[in-house]
């Protein structure tokens, strides 16, 4: 697993990834293996849009190489609000193999936004 050296970086991509957060857990924003890039998580947002007007949970975890650490755990967004898990005093890096995974307690209520910078 590459951990490159960020200091003498030859490239720096700025990302955006969004995704429509189900009961399914699923990424939403993987490091692949053999990168050769470490990804620095810059923030992370979700908001509920819930047509309802209820709250929602989130689970947000941590998945190093197949370990899986939770941010957030069973964490409530309001009807009509937004919820930050990460931000820039926050931020975090994802090594080869590590993503960031997301569940929520109903379909079609969460929407998240993500952005990162692909170091290399």
């Amino acid at each position: 697993m590459a951990n490159p050296n960020i200091v003498n970086v030859s490239t720096i991509y700025g990302n955006t990834a969004t995704l429509a957060v189900s009961t399914v857990t699923t990424n939403v924003v993987s490091n692949p293996a053999a990168s050769g890039q470490v990804y620095k998580i810059n923030a992370l947002t979700i908001a509920n849009i819930n047509t309802l007007s209820s709250a929602v949970n989130i689970n947000v975890e941590y998945n190093d190489n197949g370990a899986n650490t939770y941010l957030a755990r069973n964490m409530v967004v309001p009807a009509n609000s937004s919820l930050v898990i990460l931000g820039r005093d926050t931020s975090m890096y994802l090594l080869e193999s590590d993503s960031i995974q997301l569940t929520a307690g109903s379909n079609n209520s969460l929407s998240a936004i993500v952005t990162f910078e692909q170091i290399s």
